[in-house]
């Protein structure tokens, strides 16, 4: 390589490295703040709910997340209504199984035939909305496990604020959210560990700190979307988002668009994720990727500054283990450990991170080499079908995978 290239490659790598401990700072501080605020006092409100969740198959742990959310210490009227596409499908079993379990609660199943878009979720959310009783929808997925105070917390975030000068209503509520690795590492447990190590210690600290830069939240999080039927309405309603691939994001950019405020609430809850092989893997991060890219190009752009680890580690490489670049590596690789921790841990409660913090390395690495894939290419995978991704809508639907 010639002298003029490899000095500039060690200085671009060298200022990368120092913008991802400034960006490791700066997600530290981020949750320091998100920690701070979530001690409010809670006021006493508990409007009616209704629990919406959208469903097609058995999912790992799918019957413990159910039961989490019959378990509810909630002093206002609440209902779960699930819905699937057909009668035959196997978690049909499970919702009435679920509702021999608990025969005190409103537990209603509801077919919903019809596919009105490409995003067959939506498509049964837009129905099952229709048979809702009350005037708050909550949307959550069908392994999402929460506490018993969940919903208390959420509809919390709704009360009217005593300030005269808060004129900005509450129109959607969403929560953070853990990983729950599943298998073991010979048997996909270990990208199952990888992916979940990324939720804790990379994408739930970018998450606060545009919470922070951007003086609030402007998009939704699917592990719990909580609305007013007002703020839905008035921001185009479920059936606008039947084609839209990210419709978490886009139902909070439309509420928050509308005039309405998007706040994240106390609770901290946990979604599984799956034993994978390497190109299961790999198929869901760069959807992830990919719909981050089409969302928030300029946010996906600036992801180039997050990858601390990453570029601490190339800099070694073109520097030719340089003094100055092992000091950089040592500091990067503290300050990572350090913002790992503050959020898995502090924040997020994942009692996973610490035992899987040796897998950190890998998975920053691994994390470089998909964001450089997502910058290209426009297709996804999406529960064993091939979509194309454009403008956030999915389109072309192809052949199973």
């Amino acid at each position: 390589m010639p002298h003029g290239l490899a000095l500039a490659l060690e200085i671009l790598t060298t200022v990368l490295t120092v913008a991802g401990m400034g960006y490791f700072l700066a997600a530290m501080v981020a949750a320091r703040v998100y920690l701070h605020e979530r001690r409010r006092t809670m006021a006493a409100f508990a409007p009616g709910v209704s629990v919406l969740k959208s469903l097609k198959g058995l999912d790992p742990g799918m019957m413990d997340a159910f039961r989490s959310q019959c378990r509810q210490r909630y002093a206002g009227e609440f209902e779960l209504l699930f819905g699937v596409s057909s009668l035959n499908d196997p978690a049909v079993e499970a919702v009435e199984k679920l509702r021999a379990e608990f025969p005190a609660l409103a537990i209603r199943l509801v077919a919903c035939p019809r596919r009105l878009g490409t995003n067959g979720k939506v498509s049964t959310l837009v129905q099952l909305a229709a048979h809702a009783r009350h005037d708050f929808l909550l949307i959550n997925d069908s392994d999402i496990t929460v506490s018993e105070r969940y919903l208390e917390r959420v509809m919390n975030c709704f009360a009217p604020k005593g300030d005269a000068g808060d004129k900005v209503r509450v129109g959607m509520v969403t929560a953070l959210y853990r990983g729950r690795a599943l298998g073991t590492i010979l048997q996909g447990g270990l990208w199952s560990r990888v992916e979940a190590l990324g939720i804790a210690t990379d994408f739930m600290p970018g998450v606060l700190l545009s919470k922070m830069l951007e003086g609030g939240l402007h998009y939704g999080l699917g592990s719990t979307l909580a609305v007013s039927r007002e703020a839905l309405e008035r921001s185009g309603g479920l059936l606008a988002l039947v084609d839209y691939l990210a419709d978490d994001y886009e139902l909070g950019t439309r509420i928050a668009s509308a005039g309405y405020r998007v706040e994240l609430c106390a609770e901290v809850v946990e979604t599984g994720v799956p034993a994978y092989d390497w190109d299961g893997f790999t198929d869901h991060q760069l959807r992830w990727a990919r719909t981050v890219r089409d969302s928030r190009p300029g946010g996906y752009a600036g992801l180039i500054f997050t990858h601390g680890l990453g570029w601490a580690l190339v800099n070694l490489l073109t520097s030719g283990v340089s003094p100055l670049s092992l000091w950089l590596l040592g500091l990067s690789f503290f300050m990572r450990l350090t913002q790992a921790m503050t959020v898995g841990t502090e924040v997020l409660s994942d009692h996973q991170v610490l035992a899987n913090l040796w897998l950190l390395p890998l998975r920053d690495v691994v994390a470089m080499a998909v964001w450089a894939a997502g910058l290209t290419g426009n297709t996804i995978v999406w529960r064993g079908e091939r979509f194309t991704l454009k403008n956030g809508k999915l389109a072309g639907v192809g052949e199973p995978c």
